[in-house]
């Protein structure tokens, strides 16, 4: 080992001065330990500033998973999109350094389905072993491993060798497919403030900066080299929207730079362009990522992953036969730049339309270059406001004919912006197309999403077609479209279902569906089997989708147990969706006043067990992107004649609420003060005598309102009975209380939320810490949740037997 015995932050000077004394290793690099950078002195003209960026670990380490450790210090904090990124990462220890290319792992950054806000340093986390399963055999098969002392010689001629300025600093940034919109992100900076455009005028003419960046970078000598696109780069200016008028003379538009072109010409003077013709294609296909966040969600410029448009083929000629593209018309008419359509062969049987006339123009270009499309058959179409008559004739004339129709297939990813309340009206246009006020009355609240707005065209207009589209599965389970499913009347064919963050610049944790419906069969969805994949293509069973109709969610059930605020314990928040997605927000706090939007119950004795009951079914079962949308019900009767459910449920709510005895009397004590050994009486044995079946007297008031509850139902004041697993979380929650009121100062009514908050603590910006540093507390509390966590497990089988959710 050639340095024994030393710190990280004198390994790193040593490996610095032995070995990269020509460079500058003193530049911090995001939260990069080590970086070799060319010294100011010696960049000239090109951007590349970092040479490596490498994990550093003192005494004798595996510098694999040190690689490993640093890819998730990178993807953790996006280094890439601040730095360019350099030509090799690496790792070493005391004894060894490791060399990887950065080319060579760079795709792992943009897994669209990764957590990467995890501790890098945690070699055992579940995030951790994934990015060293998706990268061990790279790190295998092109790492370059050197030791310090037995290939002292052989590193000092590598690092001579590939680290030179010669090689980096006085050559252009060359531009490729990763590292194009890095460059973009510049450009946003420096080059578009100089460009002669009100861009918020222009945004809403349908222009978009991403089409002045293409011009630039798919040139040389300032001339766009691809002549289709929407903005062309002709020296000294751009020319853009570029047509035939109604005169039938040519004509297009100009716009000229506001500093006599300086700062452009200062930014590309950096950078090696065009880039590789190879890459021209991609670059050009991906202008949806150069398309602003809200224009994306409205125009649905969203790249469908090329797995899925392919296995989405595969179940339209499952359904349609192996002859289809020749039997069957398509049309895609939310198109963008037409990569839903890629791998049809038929090229005369195929429409393609979108919004954008700059999408229409990259289609052309894609034509031009290969793609299996007819000019005339890509058209620009507002799906949304637009008539028919707007249409090509012959597509015009399929639509028309009820016989060509039924041959007619709408295949379709539509642009998913949604409207979330009434305040957000005419957020991007949602509410204000021409097809939202048509069906307005049928649609209801599920209006405010597009991707109903287009099913609803196609199933009122072009009725009889079949139907193949990507979209949520509010049209199958939402309550916001019970209005919309009694009129979409229509045979669901085929479903399969995949992860929404698979799908460009999606984050969410919930299933994408493509379904294929035949809209001539009237037939109202009540419920179907689903095929499901996983983010790797892998098909991973089935899924029953069911329809549920307005009074059989799970919020019809606990609205008969409605209390007034008279004798309050108190208050239940989340009454509001009934699937997996809202279970975040359904809390037990102290009172309704916490909130700014309350929406819930109160809570009393006469209702503490359904109420438990709803808030165990609620978070026994973790939730996951598969069962994200799933519904909560409406139960059957048979959980009232089971007393051992019913305190399981109140036991998991007892330790699992979100009181807090500074905002009022804590009713929720599980335990008397002898168990505990509390130095004082408790404000309120509530808990503890509803757990023995005394009588607790009501809270002095003047009067009394009747609760609404089902009649039928009666709990008996004998003692609760608990299971096992119940009897372990009240053990486990025992020992910690015990210790909690062993504690200096201690509160005395402190509730579980307040013991937490003990021990853990806060951070500066006021959030309760994850952690805590008192090892015995530590102990203890994941001995509770790992007794709550059993309990979950018990109480789970019964949440499917009383039909809280069905399988």
């Amino acid at each position: 080992m050639k340095y024994p015995n030393i710190r990280e932050e004198e390994l790193k000077n040593k490996v610095a001065h032995d070995y990269f004394w020509l460079h500058d290793c003193t530049k911090i690099i995001g939260n990069v330990d080590f970086s070799v950078c060319i010294h100011q002195s010696l960049k000239g003209p090109s951007e590349q500033e970092s040479l490596l960026w490498a994990e550093a670990k003192r005494g004798a380490s595996d510098v694999y998973k040190s690689i490993v450790q640093l890819i998730l210090t990178i993807g953790k904090a996006r280094t890439f999109d601040k730095f360019l990124p350099p030509a090799m990462l690496g790792a070493f220890d005391a004894e060894k350094i490791a060399f990887i290319p950065y080319n060579e792992i760079h795709e792992v950054f943009y897994l669209n389905d990764f957590n990467w806000n995890v501790t890098p340093s945690n070699h055992a986390t579940k995030e951790f072993q994934l990015i060293f399963e998706k990268v061990r055999d790279v790190i295998e098969s092109k790492a370059l491993l050197f030791d310090f002392q037995q290939d002292d010689r052989e590193l000092k001629k590598f690092i001579k060798t590939n680290f030179v300025v010669s090689k980096f600093g006085l050559t252009k940034t060359r531009i490729d497919k990763n590292n194009f919109l890095v460059i973009y992100n510049k450009w946003l900076q420096s080059v578009k403030p100089t460009i002669a455009v009100n861009w918020d005028a222009a945004k809403n003419h349908g222009f978009i900066d991403g089409d002045f960046y293409l011009a630039d970078l798919l040139s040389h000598e300032n001339t766009t080299l691809k002549e289709k696109l929407f903005v062309l780069l002709q020296s000294d200016h751009y020319v853009l929207d570029q047509k035939i008028d109604e005169t039938g003379m040519f004509s297009s538009r100009r716009t000229d730079f506001t500093d006599r072109q300086v700062a452009h010409t200062q930014f590309w003077n950096r950078y090696d362009r065009p880039p590789r013709e190879e890459y021209w294609d991609y670059i050009v296909e991906r202008r949806d990522l150069l398309v602003p966040q809200d224009v994306r969600e409205r125009k649905g410029s969203f790249f469908t992953p090329q797995i899925w448009v392919e296995l989405s083929q595969k179940y339209l000629t499952d359904l349609l036969g192996s002859d289809w593209q020749d039997e069957y018309y398509v049309w895609d008419c939310a198109a963008g730049t037409g990569n839903l359509l890629a791998g049809l062969t038929n090229k005369y049987n195929i429409w393609a339309s979108t919004l954008d006339k700059q999408d229409v123009e990259v289609m052309h270009d894609r034509i031009k270059n290969g793609a299996n499309l007819l000019d005339d058959h890509v058209f620009q179409f507002d799906f949304l406001n637009d008539d028919f008559s707007k249409l090509p004739k012959p597509l015009h004339d399929i639509i028309n004919n009820p016989e060509k129709r039924k041959k007619l297939v709408v295949y379709i990813n539509p642009p998913y912006a949604e409207v979330s309340s009434k305040a957000e009206k005419g957020k991007v246009g949602v509410n204000q197309t021409r097809i939202h006020s048509k069906y307005n009355s049928i649609l209801g609240t599920a209006g405010r999403e597009l991707f109903a707005q287009f099913l609803i065209r196609v199933y009122s207009e072009i009725n009889g077609a079949i139907l193949a589209e990507f979209s949520k599965l509010k049209i199958l389970q939402g309550s916001a479209f019970i209005g919309f499913k009694e009129y979409f009347q229509a045979s669901l064919e085929k479903i399969f279902l995949v992860p929404a963050d698979t799908f460009d610049n999606v984050k969410g944790q919930f299933p994408i569906g493509f379904k294929i419906w035949d809209t001539s069969n009237k037939i109202q969805f009540s419920n179907a089997t689903a095929d499901v994949y996983d983010k790797d293509f892998n098909f991973i069973g089935t899924k029953e989708l069911f329809s549920v109709h307005k009074n059989q969610y799970i919020n019809k059930f606990i609205s008969n147990y409605k209390a007034t605020k008279e004798n309050n314990i108190g208050y239940m928040d989340g009454i509001n969706g009934n699937d997996f997605q809202h279970n975040n927000i359904v809390y037990i706090l102290n009172s309704k006043e916490q909130l700014p939007n309350p929406r819930g119950i109160w809570i009393n004795k006469d209702n503490l067990i359904p109420v438990s009951i709803y808030f165990s079914v609620r978070k026994v079962i973790e939730p996951t992107w598969l069962n994200d949308r799933d519904q909560f019900l409406h139960p059957n009767d048979s959980w009232k004649t089971d007393p051992e459910f019913q305190n399981d449920c109140l036991t998991f709510t007892l330790f699992s609420n979100n009181i807090q005895s500074k905002l009022g009397t804590n009713y929720w004590i599980p335990f008397t003060e002898q168990e505990v050994n509390a130095r004082e009486k408790f404000e309120s044995n509530f808990m503890t005598n509803f757990i023995k079946g005394k009588p607790i007297p009501p809270k002095k008031s003047s009067f009394t309102l009747p609760m609404i509850f089902e009649p039928e139902v009666t709990y008996n004041r004998q003692p609760l009975m608990f299971s096992a697993d119940a009897e372990d979380v009240f053990a486990a929650g025992r020992e910690l209380w015990k210790y909690y009121h062993r504690q200096p100062n201690c509160n005395v009514n402190a509730s579980l939320y307040d013991i937490r908050e003990h021990f853990q603590g806060r951070n500066e910006t006021g959030k309760m810490n994850n952690k805590s540093t008192d090892e015995t507390y530590t102990n203890l509390i994941g001995q509770l949740r790992e007794k709550l966590r059993e309990l979950a497990e018990k109480i789970e089988p019964k949440v499917y037997e009383y039909e809280f959710l069905k399988r």
